[in-house]
């Protein structure tokens, strides 16, 4: 049997667990807080279902970059990015094609 159930998000972007995991954090205003949660806070994001883009953090997505995490936005998923610890959320966004107002 099969259950549908509706989500509000308009996309998904896709993050590295752990390439995550293995920088231990570096974004935000202190820089230790990990890049999924800097891209929902920056992008002003619901929590779950509700969110209107959902910032999901996967197992290793196979690209294992040294000091840097993948991340890929699913809707442009020929492109993906390699993110260092330290850069401004802005510019992630930007990169990945999101806008503060999508949100």
């Amino acid at each position: 049997m099969l259950r549908r159930l509706r989500a509000e998000w308009d996309g998904a972007v896709l993050v590295c667990g752990k390439c995550s995991k293995k920088v231990g954090g570096g974004f935000g205003a202190k820089g230790n807080t990990p890049l999924a949660k800097a891209l929902r806070q920056a992008l002003k994001l619901k929590k779950g279902r509700r969110a209107r883009l959902g910032v999901v953090e996967s197992k290793c997505l196979g690209v294992c970059p040294k000091n840097a995490v993948t991340v890929l936005n699913a809707g442009a998923a020929r492109e993906w990015l390699l993110v260092r610890p330290g850069t401004e959320i802005a510019d992630v966004t930007a990169a990945l094609g999101l806008a503060r107002d999508q949100a």
